[in-house]
């Protein structure tokens, strides 16, 4: 699903309301339209996941995901499937957290092409790579240990 369309009518709204003003205000309004637009991006992800939070508890075996791919959203269901795997760092740590991560321009590409051949967006690949870090980080012996 692409938000494109949610955040232009947003914008459109906003420029539409401030057409009654003068022309500071209808600049000002443009300026604020276009620098709300990934604020807005952020909360139609957190209604679609708060929604799919809401189906998943409806449904019996079956769990919904939603994840973000620059303006697209995906929404997937899944089968809860009996596992032994060690539970996710987001299953262990609970709600989800936004942070805004800059990477130089080459380190992007790279990631983005890393997370394109394992098949996952940038956001779960990095996620995913957090995670590893974190899980090798707790493996290892704390030196203060043996103080």
């Amino acid at each position: 699903m692409d938000l494109t369309k949610y955040t232009a009518q947003l914008r459109e709204n906003l420029i539409a309301a401030a057409a009654l003003g003068d022309e500071s205000t209808q600049a000002t309004a443009a300026t604020l339209a276009s620098a709300t637009e990934n604020s807005a991006r952020l909360v139609l992800l957190a209604a679609l996941s708060d929604l799919a939070s809401e189906v998943s508890s409806a449904l019996d075996g079956h769990t919904v995901h939603v994840s973000v791919d620059d303006t697209d959203a995906h929404v997937d269901v899944r089968k809860n499937t009996p596992t032994n795997e060690a539970p996710t760092f987001e299953e262990m740590t609970g709600d989800i957290s936004r942070v805004t991560l800059r990477l130089v321009e080459q380190m992007k590409a790279r990631a983005e092409e890393a997370a394109a051949q394992s098949g996952q967006s940038l956001n779960s690949w990095l996620s995913h790579a957090v995670h590893g870090a974190l899980r090798d980080q707790m493996r290892k012996p704390d030196p203060r240990d043996y103080y």
